[in-house]
């Protein structure tokens, strides 16, 4: 018989290595992958959004590797890269209702962190904290771990694994509602970078055309001479404010219906670019007036993009007409870039929460107070614009707001969250009613045109719009701008003034005309940028971004890049 072959050294060699490298050295290599494995089950909801997980982690990982080659240290970072990515977009989600996303990236400023550091006054010592924990633990896992890899195996991989993640997400790309849904942190932050490159090399942050023929001019400061006396301008943002009539089976107080209406008795519809939670899009459509969906994937950073960007809106057309400009603003300034954006726009003086001393959530009476006493710091020949962005019927309406207000409310008997925001919408509109006499007694003889708008529908109004439908239903209609989640309301009173009448001030209007309305309605002459848009406006029939899919909006904005009114975009 042939003698048994001897067997050759290197399996026991390899036993003998990886036993003479110890249990835990071992642990430190594997225990960030299993750490990362149980988030990915318990964070990730689907096989789609596991896969982008997975590829997400091979990248990071890869990485590291190809920088440090230890891959117990490599885990260790992506591990911890990946825990304060899920910890910041569950406190983003918190505060706006959306997860963290590529873009955040991509536009990090001096705002964000400031905004951060202010509602969280400790984070700054909480960081440092870490910083003292983190960097000997760093050193230690240096110098535990065992292994080194090859740096070029290592870069070749991660190319593998960006390459299949880019084809992954461009193959299947994650819809833009899912960005609302709190979970999946990873698979969605990494699959919006392959769309937000992509969207970013393709036509930058804006869409507009490419070359137009022809030129708008530059208007030059003080160079308007309204015929008539300029009144007073008054615009409230009157947050999430819409006519929950175009719902079906909803029980309604007595009388509901008549905050919505204008002086002449009117009832007219906007329409929002948003649903249930971005206010800064209508913000920066009633002040820019210009469409937030010209940003397409960008548009929910819209008012961080355009902050120092855009110097183009309602208020600079009022300043050129002599007005002062103001903005009382319910939040910290920094948040979304809201001061920054505000006065690119035009605002003069801007008072944010801790300019105007509120305390959590304040009542519309609140801002109307804060208003009246600016204004009567300021001599009656100067016309005044004053923005009030309204905070009171904000989300979330499980939990009644101010119990000692309106203590004869009683609830006509739908679901909870209903009647507390129907009981919220009959708090603001007396004091609304309220605001306008005291405007009359402590301006008595002085001509006031005030505009109000819903900002968008609240979070639940597609659930009783379509009460039959999924989720994923919902999200499609959202998607495709159903007209019937973005309709909300606009109104036009007036004190000691008589409206100017326009074709501009349509029944229906998108958002961006908002501002053209009011320059119309109180009577003052456009700018060229404005009578640009005037005639978009009615060949439109008060449609902007869809009308003619776009082209109109991405026309505008080339013509106010060509003027200078539009920078870096």
């Amino acid at each position: 018989m042939a003698p048994a072959p001897i067997p050759g050294p290197s399996a026991n060699v390899a036993a003998a290595g990886l036993a003479s490298v110890g249990v835990w050295r071992l642990l430190a290599v594997s225990a960030p992958h299993l750490a990362a494995l149980a988030i990915m089950l318990q964070t990730e909801t689907d096989l789609g959004s596991r896969i982008g997980f997975l590829l997400a982690w091979g990248i990071l990982n890869l990485f590291w590797i190809t920088l440090l080659r230890r891959p117990a240290l490599s885990g260790a970072l992506s591990l911890t890269l990946v825990i304060v990515l899920i910890l910041l977009s569950r406190l983003k989600h918190d505060i706006v209702q959306m997860t963290a996303n590529f873009v955040d990236i991509m536009i990090i400023d001096r705002d964000t962190a400031a905004f951060l550091f202010t509602i969280f006054p400790n984070l700054r010592w909480s960081v440092i904290g870490v910083g003292f924990v983190v960097v000997p633990l760093v050193y230690a896992l240096w110098r535990v771990d065992p292994f080194r890899i090859r740096r070029l195996p290592a870069l070749a991989c991660k190319l593998a694994c960006l390459a299949a993640l880019v084809g992954y997400s461009i193959t299947w790309p994650d819809e833009a509602w899912r960005g609302y849904y709190d979970d999946g942190y990873l698979s969605k932050f990494a699959r919006s970078g392959v769309t937000a490159v992509s969207d970013f090399v393709n036509y930058g942050f804006m869409e507009s055309d490419a070359v137009v023929t022809e030129r708008l001019k530059v208007p030059l400061l003080e160079s308007c001479h309204p015929a008539g006396r300029r009144p007073h301008i008054i615009m409230i943002h009157d947050e999430s404010s819409f006519d929950i009539r175009q719902a079906q089976a909803i029980k309604l107080p007595a009388g509901y219906g008549a905050h919505f209406k204008s002086l002449d008795g009117k009832e007219r519809k906007f329409l929002a670019e948003s649903n249930g939670g971005p206010s800064w899009f209508t913000e920066y459509n009633v002040l820019a007036g210009l469409s937030s969906r010209s940003f397409g994937r960008f548009a929910y950073f819209v008012t961080r993009i355009a902050s120092g960007r855009v110097e183009r809106g309602l208020p600079l057309a009022l300043r050129r007409c002599g007005y002062n400009t103001t903005s009382l603003y319910p939040a910290y300034g920094a948040f979304m870039s809201a001061r920054g954006f505000q006065t690119s726009t035009g605002i003069q003086r801007f008072y944010d929460a801790r300019d105007l001393g509120t305390k959590q959530v304040e009542p519309d009476s609140f801002f109307y107070d804060k208003a009246m006493g600016l204004m009567a710091q300021e001599s009656p020949a100067t016309p005044q614009f004053m923005f009030i962005y309204l905070a009171a019927n904000h989300f979330p309406w499980e939990t009644r707001f101010r119990p000692e207000l309106m203590p004869s409310w009683r609830n006509p008997g739908n679901e909870p969250i209903v009647d507390e925001y129907l009981r919220r919408q009959a708090i603001s509109a007396d004091d609304y009613r309220a605001f306008i006499a005291g405007l009359k007694k402590k301006f008595p003889g002085q001509p006031f045109l005030i505009v109000r708008y819903g900002d968008h529908q609240p979070e639940f109004s597609p659930h009783i719009l379509d009460p039959g439908l999924d989720e994923a239903g919902i999200g499609k209609k959202l998607e495709h701008y159903d007209p019937r989640y973005y309709a909300t309301y606009y109104a036009i009173d007036t004190i000691s003034f008589e409206p100017v009448k326009s074709p501009a001030v349509m029944d229906t209007i998108d958002g961006p005309y908002l501002p053209l309305v009011i320059q119309e309605a109180a009577g003052i002459p456009l700018d060229p940028s404005f009578e640009e848009q005037k005639k978009i406006m009615l060949r439109c029939k008060g449609l902007f971004y869809s009308c003619k899919q776009g082209a109109e909006a991405r026309r505008f904005n080339r013509l106010l890049i060509d003027a200078g009114l539009i920078r870096g975009l």
